[in-house]
């Protein structure tokens, strides 16, 4: 696609997705990866009228890495937000400041010229809403949730997500200190931590690692991921340390229909049908794991049942 197509795509999503006013200052926060996306949205800004600034910094080392100071008093400060990066700012501190001072912002980590203009960023976000609605309302009812994966479901991780509120990412901001990734399509909360024990099959992909070339099986022991097979997952044991970034920290279910399995974790976890957990940082939506590091674990065709009632199988979102 050419740039001045790409530029028309970046216009639509600030109408669709960001709902820009006339009088709104955008801030666009990106790294040295991802300076020539950045550029887009920063034109597609200016083309509004708006005042719009571009701010690089160098790449972050991991998903939940704090920005530099400057960055984050800057986010303070803006009406929209664009976190156009190699890894995640959603779980950081200075993301969940700048929500709490009235910035709405979207953070679209990894994201690839390729997304703007196939996938999750051209789904029907009226859709997608209603559907993460929907499973919201289902998850806050909950008690308990039993995930269920592998060949005949023999690994099985139950957690307790009682008194935990889920968060809707339905990919679309119209209020003052609305978050959330860009595409998105997922309904998530924060379990409750030392809970979650048994084992799950990863098996589509891993934040920072990509498509898995074998799938992946957790043991998790009193909310803690204590082991993990294969070289993928001894990567992933890598990355996460051996303090808190262990601990689990989300759990996620997907719902948007044209996400596709790509490696990234930014579209990868919205793919309808699919569920996710996360080991890390969780105090930015009702958790207590400060962890600096917050990974997503992606599997296809679970099985999930909230409290008993079968909500998530082969594929398909049973609310």
């Amino acid at each position: 696609m050419k740039g001045q197509d790409l530029v028309g795509k970046a216009k639509q999503i600030y109408q669709t997705n960001l709902l820009l006013q006339s009088d709104e200052t955008v801030l666009i926060i990106t790294d040295t990866t991802r300076t020539d996306i950045a550029q887009i949205f920063f034109e597609a800004g200016l083309s509004f009228g708006n005042d719009t600034q571009m701010m690089v910094m160098k790449p972050r080392g991991k998903s939940g890495e704090e920005p530099p100071k400057s960055v984050a008093e800057a986010m303070k400060w803006a009406d929209i937000v664009l976190c156009i990066t190699e890894h995640s700012l959603t779980h950081t501190k200075a993301r969940k400041a700048a929500s709490k001072e009235g910035a709405r912002v979207a953070t679209m980590p990894g994201v690839t010229m390729d997304m703007l203009t196939e996938g999750a960023l051209t789904a029907d976000y009226d859709k997608v809403k209603k559907l993460c609605h929907a499973v919201s309302e289902r998850l806050n009812r909950g008690k308990t949730v039993t995930i269920f994966t592998g060949k005949d479901r023999r690994h099985q991780l139950t957690m307790n997500i009682n008194g935990r509120r889920s968060v809707d990412s339905t990919g679309v901001f119209p209020s003052k200190g609305d978050s959330g990734n860009l595409p998105s399509g997922e309904s998530f909360l924060a379990p409750v931590e030392g809970s979650a024990n048994g084992q799950i099959l990863i098996d589509a992909s891993i934040s920072g690692i990509g498509k898995l070339v074998e799938s992946v099986l957790l043991t998790i022991k009193e909310g803690r991921l204590i082991e993990a097979s294969s070289d993928q997952g001894a990567r992933l044991l890598d990355m996460l340390g051996n303090g808190a970034g262990r601990e689990v920290g989300e759990l996620g279910i997907g719902a948007n229909h044209n996400a596709r399995v790509t490696g990234n974790i930014l579209e990868d976890e919205k793919i309808y049908g699919t569920i996710h957990i996360a080991f890390g940082t969780n105090i930015t939506f009702g958790g207590t794991v400060d962890a600096g590091v917050h990974i997503d674990c992606v599997t296809l065709r679970p099985e999930l049942r909230i409290d008993d009632q079968v909500v998530v199988k082969e594929g398909d979102v049973l609310v």
